[in-house]
């Protein structure tokens, strides 16, 4: 069990949250949820030791451990693979290391002897004996194979660093597990496997930070949302928490309908969403205390959502793209070869590769911005094209521009109600929008260029990873503009359920042509 006191955080003079009482109990995992700047990263530090709170206690069950997601990749440089996932254990490692100090002593003592005996005993205890066969289980289900454990940390790439620091927080069966952001730099196996090892901690207490909602989705029976310096507990996973705070806010507008209809309201809206839910004995847990739930037990959100639409100044024809034996390779490496296909209008695809490089530039060279090696493509004449790169440094290099101005440049009405009134709806308000448009991070980019997106009427839109720097609620309004688009749309996503919802047809570039297949993202993997 682990809970917290009154805890409060203040950062010079602004207060991050206050007042937090908390408790987390085994066999949930609680995804904590925020938007950028809540301080979810810093609740999981506060809760882990790593920093201290300005009030309150931490209270965690006598003999229980915390393990952590490191997010130093370059702390164990020197280490082996294998070595690196046990040090997740510090208790272990101590007593192993003091064995190896009693064991090579020349003159072995009686009082050595003895203590030796506490050792082993507390070594069986912990399963010392199966340490490596566990770290070597770990590391294969996250795609780490024995080849590979005896390699230093500082011999590997960056996502294959990430395995093995998560196997590392997951090592030794702790009772309390916190991590912030674990399926950064996953592939979709690895995601998989985790996922299944949440659901299987039974005598665990799991946090998690995340802005992946299908991860979400799958592992959580409850929500853990920061929002105005307060962070309350819901039942429920992250769409469960999503649509029952609309349906709360519904309810708090309608004055007069009766408790009792609402009540009936919310039982329907319950039997709906468990109808839908897996057959895991997490799932049937989280049902149970769904059905326990009253209308006080739902709030609406006070979380801001941007408005994220796009409209078609004009319907494109039926013939919209045709690409024909297109190849590219850049120094010496094969992007996609020989590939073609057709576009329709109105089509929604989604284009995966093993490498980003791939399916990057493609898009630059639809887009007009690469050239391509051989083979060519025709863009339809009635077609408007409208590019969302994942480098958009170039659009942002002009420190005289404010956001009024620098959204100016895109927008035929140039007053600046109309821009002010604009760039308010994607959250840029008040002295928001005179902000200079050097200063941003990497979701306001993101936003601003939307924002540019939104006013050019485009009927094919080309979005390479969009939702890169964006947090929950960009990403949800995001998802939400991109489904109603009534034009043609291309893009790559890392995000499970934005592909899900938003993609009829999937390509996959492949070393020779690609893999093509009108369905959706989880008919192409095989999970339906």
């Amino acid at each position: 069990m682990l809970a917290t006191h009154n805890i409060r955080l203040q950062f010079g003079g602004r207060t991050l949250f206050d007042d937090v009482n908390l408790k987390f109990t085994k066999g949930n995992c609680y995804g904590v949820i925020g938007a950028n700047g809540a301080g979810k990263s810093t609740f999981i530090k506060i809760l882990s030791g790593e920093i201290q709170s300005t009030g309150g206690s931490i209270e965690i069950s006598p003999g229980e451990r915390i393990a952590v997601l490191k997010q130093n990749h370059f702390a164990f440089e020197e280490e082996e693979v294998l070595t690196t996932v046990i040090l997740g254990h510090s208790e272990l490692v101590k007593i192993m290391r003091e064995k190896e100090v009693l064991y090579a002593k020349e003159n072995f003592t009686d009082a050595d002897g003895e203590r030796a005996a506490e050792l082993e005993a507390r070594f069986g205890e912990l399963n010392g004996w199966e340490a490596e066969s566990e770290a070597g289980a770990l590391l294969a289900g996250l795609g780490i194979g024995t080849e590979m454990h005896s390699k230093k940390m500082k011999d590997l790439a960056g996502g294959e660093k990430v395995k093995v620091l998560l196997a590392q927080a997951l090592f030794g069966k702790p009772e309390i597990l916190l991590l912030d952001e674990p399926t950064n730099d996953l592939d979709l196996k690895a995601v998989q496997w985790l996922e299944k090892f949440i659901q299987g901690q039974e005598e665990s207490t799991v946090l998690v930070v995340s802005h992946d909602r299908h991860f979400l989705n799958k592992v959580c029976t409850n929500i853990c949302d920061i929002d105005f310096q307060k962070i309350k507990l819901f039942v429920g996973n992250y769409d469960f928490w999503y649509k029952s705070s609309q349906l709360a806010q519904r309810m708090l507008s309608d004055q007069n309908k009766k408790v009792e209809d609402k009540m009936k309201e919310l039982k329907e809206f319950i039997q709906r969403f468990s109808a839908n839910a897996s057959k895991s004995s997490q799932a049937t847990s989280r049902k149970k205390l769904l059905d326990k739930l009253t209308l006080e037990d739902i709030q609406p959100s006070t979380r801001k959502y941007p408005y994220v639409g796009f409209r078609q100044e004009r319907e494109a024809g039926d013939q919209l793209l045709r690409v024909e034996n297109l190849s590219l390779s850049i120094d010496g490496e094969r992007m996609f070869h020989d590939l073609s296909f057709t576009v329709k209008k109105g089509q929604k695809i989604v284009f995966l590769a093993k490498s980003e490089l791939a399916t990057k530039a493609l898009f630059q060279v639809l887009a007009g911005e690469r050239q391509a090696d051989s083979g060519g493509f025709s863009w339809g004449i009635t077609t408007s094209r409208g590019y969302l790169p994942s480098d958009n440094g170039a659009f942002f290099q002009d420190a005289s521009l404010d956001l009024i101005n620098w959204l100016r440049q895109y927008s035929a009405d140039q007053t600046e109600t109309f821009l002010r009134g604009f760039l308010g709806r994607m959250l840029f308000s008040g002295e928001e929008a005179k902000k200079k448009s050097t200063v941003l991070s990497g979701g306001e980019k993101v936003r601003c260029m939307l924002s540019k997106l939104m006013l050019a009427g485009h009927n094919v839109l080309i979005f390479e990873n969009p939702t890169n720097h964006l947090d929950l609620e960009t990403i949800t309004a995001l998802n939400e503009g991109m489904i109603d688009f009534k034009g043609t749309l291309l893009f790559t996503s890392h995000d499970h359920e934005f592909i899900q919802t938003i993609a009829s047809r999937v390509i996959e570039l492949q070393s020779k042509g690609c893999r093509d297949e009108e369905c959706t993202y989880d008919q192409f993997l095989g999970l339906e």
